[in-house]
């Protein structure tokens, strides 16, 4: 799981681990500070996360909590995010400024992304109607119903194999507020079985009428989706555009150039990309003289000599 790491933020607030007990060392205000709970299972055994969180209750004025990091739970390979994620809504009453939620926010050294047991977390949208942005990391048995959310501006869902249902659960939902929306779309490998067929409602513009920013990144069928999204409607309203940590070629961009006109980007994001260095040249030529920052760091080689087929995503596993 390379190339993630635990959030430094969230709803715009500095990440901050909640330890227990440590009432004496200064603290940010309730309302300051995306509060991250979290237990080391391999470090203290006996801790629950279920005790970590009462702790946090009793300690950070739950009423004034505006964003919360669900990190380790546990023996997160083996117990789902339902377990915290129950605790969360349990609290729903004492934690009434909540705003911005993430679930699982694990690293490599934690769990690998795969590991990461997730569940319906379209549970915490139904319990906190004031929520106006939601992460998630790890695809592996999340539930993504379709679902109606009246204030919803940012979803994130981050996974090595994204899940078709899940792609198509968010893009049958009711998100009139949604401005922001990032699917790392993955590897079949590890369950990212959606094809670009499947994201043609959102291509469209029919859906997400409030949407600006659009990530559709590390996926192994870049070049397809660079394709579809060449032509695709909504395109005309992004500010943002991201087409990151994927297999992205010299065809993929190609099609971008050849498409409807970029130049409305404030920023279009390639990084981690296959792109020679002609082609480099071609799209910054082509979209930074009209100010869009284009970003193509990262440029990767193949693996062996199998040109095409060796192209990897950033996160897979």
């Amino acid at each position: 799981m390379s190339d993630v790491d635990h959030l430094h933020e969230l709803l715009g607030l500095p990440a901050v681990d909640f330890q227990s007990g440590t009432n004496d060392s200064p603290r940010p205000a309730a309302d300051a500070a995306a509060w991250r709970v979290f237990v080391e299972p391999y470090e203290d055994e006996d801790r629950t996360w279920e005790q970590e969180f009462a702790a946090f209750l009793d300690e950070v004025d739950p009423a004034g909590v505006r964003a919360l990091i669900i990190g380790q739970w546990g023996e997160s390979y083996e117990e789902r995010s339902s377990y915290p994620i129950g605790l969360v809504i349990a609290a729903a009453e004492r934690l009434t400024s909540l705003e911005a939620v993430f679930v699982g926010d694990l690293t490599m050294e934690e769990a690998e992304i795969s590991w990461i047991e997730q569940s319906d977390v379209t549970e915490l949208l139904t319990a906190f109607p004031a929520l106006v942005e939601l992460g998630v990391r790890g695809g592996s048995h999340l539930v993504f119903p379709a679902t109606k959310h009246e204030r919803l501006r940012s979803l994130t869902i981050e996974t090595g194999g994204l899940p078709v249902q899940v792609v198509r659960g968010v893009l049958d939902s009711e998100l009139p507020a949604l401005e922001r929306l990032d699917l790392w779309l993955g590897v079949s490998a590890y369950g990212g079985d959606a094809d670009v067929s499947d994201l043609a409602p959102l291509l469209s513009g029919t859906r997400f009428p409030a949407l600006h920013h659009l990530g559709l990144r590390n996926s192994e069928v870049e070049n397809e989706i660079a394709a579809a999204v060449a032509s695709a409607p909504v395109v005309a309203r992004l500010r943002t555009l991201d087409l990151s940590c994927g297999t992205l070629g010299d065809e993929g961009a190609a099609a971008l150039l050849e498409g409807q006109p970029l130049t409305h980007l404030e920023v279009l994001d390639l990084h981690h990309h296959f792109l020679t260095e002609p082609m480099e040249r071609r799209v910054t030529e082509a979209l930074e003289p009209h100010g869009v920052r284009v970003d193509l760091s990262d440029r990767c080689e193949p693996w062996g000599d199998r040109g095409a087929a060796g192209r990897y995503v950033t996160v897979s596993e």
